[in-house]
């Protein structure tokens, strides 16, 4: 089992999807990944391997290999039993390639977001909670939590930015600063399935994502 398997040379998009394209929208009229329809657990159990990992590979951020492995596991009965071999992966893995899949993500309004270099998820993640939008102390202040963060961890800080509004991230950042790491772990790889959660929710007809 591999212990990372990110790709972080480039954007990863879903299936069809077109750069500069305005998305479909969800059932709460929120956007549904760029290029992707609405679909029921019988089109995912049909598709073939390319097109399953073409269209679940950014669930976990970056991490197509997951998906390559979760085709495997077809027929899924349902969204929770799509979600349940996601995240069995993530839990199989050594502590080293958990790490690796954070690694994966970018920091909050970093770099990333100022160079156009984030998936159209992530993209769509961050400036629907308003991390688009910061004023420039905002972003200083939040450059140099993500930087003590990741010197103290080293891996990005991630959180599920959907669930949360602007404010609540670097009061989140700053909590979560001081646990230790072990725990930080646990609590950053829960956020990772949160994201994935909502992803894979936004992905198939009839089950809009929790807000």
């Amino acid at each position: 089992m591999p212990s990372c398997c990110c790709i972080k040379n480039k954007p990863v998009r879903s299936a069809n999807s077109s750069w500069g394209a305005e998305p479909p929208r969800s059932p709460r009229g929120e956007p549904r990944p760029a290029g992707t329809a609405a679909m029921d657990i019988e089109k995912v159990n049909s598709m073939d391997f390319g097109e399953f990992v073409d269209v679940f590979g950014n669930v976990i951020e970056r991490c197509p290999l997951i998906a390559a492995a979760v085709w495997s596991q077809r027929p899924f009965s349902g969204l929770e039993d799509l979600e349940k071999h996601f995240f069995a992966f993530i839990d199989a893995l050594p502590p080293s390639g958990q790490e690796g899949i954070l690694r994966c993500h970018p920091d909050l309004a970093g770099r990333e977001l100022l160079r156009g270099a984030l998936t159209a998820e992530s993209l769509r993640e961050q400036s629907g909670a308003g991390l688009t939008s910061l004023g420039a102390a905002e972003r200083l202040r939040l450059a140099e939590l993500n930087a003590q963060y990741r010197a103290r961890f080293g891996f990005p800080f991630v959180l599920a930015a959907r669930l949360r509004g602007r404010e609540a991230v670097p009061r989140e950042l700053a909590r979560r600063l001081q646990c230790p790491p072990a725990q930080e772990l646990r609590a950053a790889l829960a956020e990772v399935k949160k994201i994935g959660r909502l992803r894979l929710a936004d992905l198939l007809a009839g089950h809009p994502a929790p807000r």
